[in-house]
C-alpha cells in the first residue's frame, strides 16, 4: 500500500524535508498506511516527521517522527504562528476557522519538541516551524488535567527509560477516525487519539549481541463522561456548537488494539509490542477497554 501513497513536493526549507527516517533505529519502522486500499491519504514530509492526510476527514490518519535523543535542542516557540500547508488545498485540511470562538485547543499531533533536534540550530529550527501545519493538528479539549499532562509527557519518558540505545526513539500518532464522530463546522472531531512508541532494547535471546525493537501503544480518550454521550453530541451537532469533550484519560492498550480501531497497518509495531492485555482474551474481546490499563503516572506503564 505505502507505494500508492502520494507524497506532495517538499516546500522550501533551510534545511531537506526528507520526512520521517525509516531507518533511524537500524530496523525498518515506516510510516503506517491504511490497510483498505480504498482510503484515500496524501503524504506531507516535513523535518524530521511526516503526516498522512485523510483529505475526506481534513485531519491526518497518522503523522510519524523520528526523534534522536542526543541532539534534541531547546528553541522555543516565539513568533511562529500556525499554517495551513500550501501543498493541499485548504478544503483538505482543518484550518483556522475550526478553532476560533470555542473551547478547542489545537493539539500538535507530533509534539513541538520532538522535531526540535538536528546537528545544527537551523535544522533543529526548521522542525520546530514545521510542526506548526495545520495537517500536524486535531481539536482537542482545551483543559489540561493528569491524564493531558500524561499523554504529552510519553516521549521524555521513554526516551528515559525505554530507548536504551542512542536515546532514539519513532512515534507515530493520530486520531481514531471513526464514521460516528460528532460534526462541528464541517469537520468530525475524533474523540480518541492513538500513539505507538518504537524503540531498540537487547535481544533477550542474545543480550550480548544487535538489539531488537520494542514497542508500546497508546489510547488518549476524551469523549465525555454523562450519563448520555450520544444525546449530547447530538444536541451540540444539531446546534453547531462544538461537541463536549471530558477530560483526558491515558491507556496502555495492546497495539494489535490500535491497528483495529485505526484501520492502519502497524506492523512491525504489532509484533514488538511489550504490553501484555491484562485479562485473557475469553473476558476481554479485542479492542475492549477490559484489555487496557488506566495510566494515572508514568511507572503503571508496562516496557
Amino acid at each position: 500500500m505505502s507505494g500508492a501513497v502520494p507524497t506532495l513536493p517538499a516546500v522550501s526549507s533551510p534545511t531537506s524535508r526528507t520526512g520521517l527516517d525509516d531507518l533511524l533505529l537500524g530496523t525498518p519502522v515506516p510510516l503506517p498506511t491504511p490497510v483498505d486500499p480504498g482510503v484515500e491519504v496524501v503524504r506531507l514530509d516535513y523535518v524530521h516527521f511526516s503526516v498522512l492526510v485523510r483529505p475526506d476527514r481534513r485531519l491526518a490518519a497518522v503523522a510519524g517522527v523520528g526523534i534522536d535523543g542526543a541532539l534534541l535542542r531547546d528553541l522555543d516557540r516565539d513568533g511562529i504562528d500556525w499554517r495551513l500547508d500550501d501543498r493541499l488545498p485548504a478544503a483538505a485540511q482543518a484550518g483556522p476557522g475550526l478553532y476560533t470562538g470555542n473551547d478547542s485547543d489545537r493539539g500538535h499531533l507530533v509534539r513541538r519538541a520532538d522535531a526540535v533536534w538536528g546537528a545544527t540550530v537551523a535544522e533543529a529550527q526548521a522542525g520546530n516551524v514545521d510542526t506548526f501545519h495545520y495537517p500536524n493538528a486535531a481539536p482537542q479539549a482545551a483543559s489540561f488535567n493528569q491524564g493531558d499532562q500524561l499523554w504529552l509527557g510519553l516521549e521524555t519518558y521513554l526516551l528515559d527509560n525505554a530507548a536504551t540505545y542512542d536515546r532514539r526513539l519513532v512515534v507515530h500518532t493520530g486520531p481514531v477516525l471513526d464514521p460516528g464522530d460528532p460534526v462541528y463546522r464541517g469537520v468530525q472531531i475524533p474523540l480518541r487519539f492513538f500513539k505507538v512508541a518504537v524503540f531498540t532494547v537487547p535481544d533477550p535471546a542474545d543480550p550480548a549481541g544487535d538489539p531488537v525493537l520494542g514497542a508500546t501503544g497508546y489510547l488518549l480518550d476524551q469523549t465525555p463522561e454523562l450519563d448520555d454521550v450520544a444525546g449530547a453530541l447530538a444536541d451540540a451537532e444539531a446546534a453547531g456548537q462544538a461537541p463536549p469533550l471530558g477530560p483526558f484519560r491515558t491507556f496502555q492498550v495492546p497495539i494489535t488494539d490500535l491497528a483495529d480501531l485505526t484501520g492502519l497497518d502497524l506492523a512491525p509495531a504489532t509484533a514488538a509490542d511489550r504490553f501484555r492485555a491484562l485479562t485473557p482474551a475469553a473476558d476481554g474481546e479485542p479492542g475492549s477497554s477490559a484489555r487496557w490499563r488506566l495510566l494515572t503516572r508514568y511507572a503503571d506503564i508496562a516496557l
